[in-house]
């Protein structure tokens, strides 16, 4: 019997032990959370969204589209991308010296997501030849034709939006640049 009161009494105090260490651990635990930094949301890693820009660049004449050039690109939020598509153009600047200047598409697209809204920033850059038949030949002074247009607007998604529009001073010609943003995925 005193054998049996001592093995219980034995496994009592390791129990109280166990119960008394576990208290003074779980305490502990507890004081190092809460001298721990709290987390924020901006501690937590952010997702990033990713976007399709479709532009249209439109020429309208008397109000009907006459001509439309589709160009697409993928953006991630809070960042650009460029698109070019064009020729570059020797042109003899003094005798035997040679510069290079661009004929064609520019685009540059630039995305910012703020409290929710995600704006876009769009410029264009198009440019060609004034006479189509200098295209083919070297002619050391080619007459070139260019348009800008640079805006920005609050994205909806999944709706054209006009960027901007220029009347062509030398017809009764419009040409607008055109968007939509889709979210991807």
């Amino acid at each position: 019997m005193k054998k049996a009161r001592m093995t219980r009494a034995f496994a009592l105090s390791v129990l109280v032990a166990a119960v008394v260490c576990a208290g003074g651990l779980g305490r502990m635990a507890a004081q190092q959370s809460a001298d721990a930094p709290k987390a924020t949301a901006q501690d937590s890693p952010k997702l990033v969204e990713a976007y399709r820009l479709d532009f249209s660049i439109n020429e309208l004449e008397d109000g009907k589209k006459i001509n439309t050039r589709q160009y697409s690109m993928n953006l991630n939020g809070n960042d650009s991308n460029d698109l070019k598509i064009g020729t570059k153009v020797p042109i003899e600047a003094k005798e035997g010296q040679f510069e290079y200047i661009d004929v064609g598409t520019n685009i540059s697209a630039r995305m910012q997501s703020r409290n929710g809204q995600v704006e876009v920033f769009v410029h264009t850059d198009i440019s060609n030849f004034a006479v189509p038949q200098q295209a083919q030949g070297h002619d050391p002074y080619p007459v070139i034709r260019q348009l800008k247009i640079s805006g920005s607007t609050l994205a909806v998604l999944g709706k054209p939006m006009v960027i901007g529009s220029v009347d062509d001073p030398n017809s009764k010609r419009q040409f607008q640049v055109e968007v939509t943003v889709s979210k991807l995925r």
